[in-house]
């Protein structure tokens, strides 16, 4: 990302960011790059039947372990009756969309914004289509995950129709759960 635009922003905020702050990370970034490495964590317990409570408070992140958060974030996820659930909350499918949308809206801001582009909006609709062969080991050609995900990205800002396809390019390319959904990530799964 390049801090030239960022610089050339007229004030302090723009698109709702701190515009010294994201040139000052990028300088940081370029001048020592094991700031860059950061570690989340989440930790989460079964409550009973589809029912599972998340919660989020500890990360490592530019150098140090984070102390910004006085309190944990908590999510309950469940599934819906027909999925065995009683809707206590979201299914973690619906979850991963949900992370998903945040990091690909969050990652056009920040690269909007580092290229002087001024969002007005930004609106996302995913769908994310799954067979339940998979999940309950009826079909081993069927995979237990989504087959497809479909990101409707409408985003309204000051540029123009190839600056907006230059944006989602940058994206694709740089949106940390897109990379980590569209292409194989190592997973470890072991009992603790």
């Amino acid at each position: 990302m390049s801090t030239q635009a960022a610089k050339q922003v007229p004030n302090d905020r723009f698109n709702g960011l701190n515009t010294p702050q994201l040139a000052q990370t990028v300088e940081a970034l370029k001048l020592d790059k094991t700031l860059a490495r950061f570690e989340f964590r989440a930790r989460n317990r079964w409550i009973d039947g589809m029912v599972t409570r998340t919660t989020i408070q500890d990360f490592y992140g530019a150098g140090a372990e984070d102390q910004s958060r006085s309190q944990p974030f908590t999510f309950t996820s469940s599934e819906p009756p027909v999925l065995l659930g009683a809707n206590e909350g979201a299914g973690a499918g619906e979850v991963l969309l949900h992370a998903l949308a945040s990091c690909v809206a969050s990652t056009a801001v920040m690269h909007a914004t580092a290229r002087g582009i001024r969002i007005e909006s930004i609106a996302t609709e995913l769908k994310g289509d799954v067979d339940l062969r998979g999940v309950l080991g009826l079909d081993p050609a069927v995979r237990p995950g989504y087959q497809r995900i479909t990101i409707k990205m409408a985003i309204k800002a000051d540029c123009n129709a190839a600056e907006l396809d230059e944006l989602l390019e940058v994206v694709r390319g740089h949106s940390p759960m897109y990379d980590t959904i569209s292409r194989p990530v190592s997973v470890a799964l072991e009992r603790a």
